[in-house]
This record gives C-alpha cells, sequence and structure tokens, in this order.
C-alpha cells in the first residue's frame, strides 16, 4: 500500500478535519468565508497563468523561509 505524502505541517489528520469543514459548510457560510477573505487588507488575491503557480510558489516558500 503507498504511504501519502503530505506538505510540512500536515497529517491525515488535519487533512480530515480541513475537508470536514469544507464539506460540513453550508452554501451560505461558504461565501461569507470567501467575502471575508477578500476583504482581508494583508492578503491579495489575484489569477495568474497556470504555468506560473510553481514559480509563484517557490517565491512564497522563500519568503516564509527567509
Amino acid at each position: 500500500m503507498k504511504q501519502s505524502k503530505f506538505p510540512l505541517g500536515w497529517d491525515e489528520s488535519r487533512v480530515r478535519r480541513v475537508l470536514a469543514h469544507y464539506e460540513e459548510q453550508s452554501e451560505e457560510e461558504a461565501v461569507a468565508e470567501d467575502e471575508a477573505a477578500t476583504e482581508d487588507k494583508t492578503q491579495t488575491v489575484m489569477e495568474i497563468p497556470t504555468d506560473l503557480v510553481p514559480a509563484v510558489r517557490e517565491l512564497i516558500a522563500k519568503r516564509k523561509a527567509g
């Protein structure tokens, strides 16, 4: 049986909790969560071309590490 690999700091229990959160969420709760996220002035939501995602992730990882 193949062992799943999780990102640093994640395990099966955490993944299950996140899945449960979104599976149990009502449509109204999901909309409210999305709206709250876009109102957070410390974060930016943007669309980027899919082929640039690895480069953006790498930049974010370098910033967190540094």
